[in-house]
């Protein structure tokens, strides 16, 4: 399957000032920017800017960033699943991972995260991949927000289906393992009913083991 990637770009009004929100970013215009020093959700701010970096120079990996002036304060990354995970397991180049998505303290409530989502859906070629998330409660910043588990919960999901993307089941041990861990997916208009059946059998694969 190849990849295709259109740029797009859209600007967001916040208290703070304007936002661009924009993407696929190559790796050459990701190292340009500032990353911001609170993008710490995963690991420390310069190395998950150098992450970042590479997973945008692959030919499936997708960046969508918001600035402010020249500075990352937000960003979405796309690529297929680990291999480590079950998701791979099918070998689909039509499946692909949000991997993470985080936006600094600063600008949350300021509606940052539906905007990288809205932005990472303009590209038409999104309607080939089924998108799964994989949203687990132990990386949701809790303590930050003061929010409880399942508040969280609903403001990540009301975030992920501004993207389009929904709640769907699975039998996944680590999704399961906590009622609030959850699996979201979107697929897109061009995904073909084969791929679909293909991954619902991944969705259930204990369901198939016997």
């Amino acid at each position: 399957m190849k990849h295709i990637k259109t740029y797009n770009a859209k600007e967001l009004k916040t208290p703070y000032g304007a936002v661009i929100i924009e993407g696929p970013i190559s790796p050459d215009k990701l190292s340009s920017f500032e990353f911001h020093e609170d993008l710490t959700a995963f690991r420390p701010a310069f190395q998950q800017h150098k992450a970042l970096i590479e997973i945008a120079g692959l030919e499936e990996g997708r960046i969508i960033i918001a600035r402010h002036h020249n500075t990352i304060i937000g960003y979405a990354t796309y690529l297929y699943p680990d291999p480590l995970e079950r998701w791979s397991e099918g070998n689909m180049d039509n499946l692909i991972e949000l991997g993470a998505i985080e936006v600094i303290p600063k600008f949350r409530g300021c509606s940052v995260g539906k905007h990288i989502l809205k932005v990472s859906m303009m590209d038409d070629a999104m309607e080939d991949y089924i998108i799964i998330t994989t949203e687990y409660y132990w990386h949701w910043d809790l303590k930050g927000t003061g929010l409880n588990v399942w508040e969280y919960r609903k403001v990540m999901e009301k975030m992920m289906n501004a993207g389009g993307l929904v709640w769907y089941a699975t039998d996944d041990p680590e999704i399961s393992s906590h009622p609030a861990n959850c699996l979201m997916v979107r697929i897109g208009e061009r995904v073909d009913q084969q791929s679909i059946q293909q991954f619902d059998r991944l969705r259930f694969m204990n369901r198939f083991m016997y």
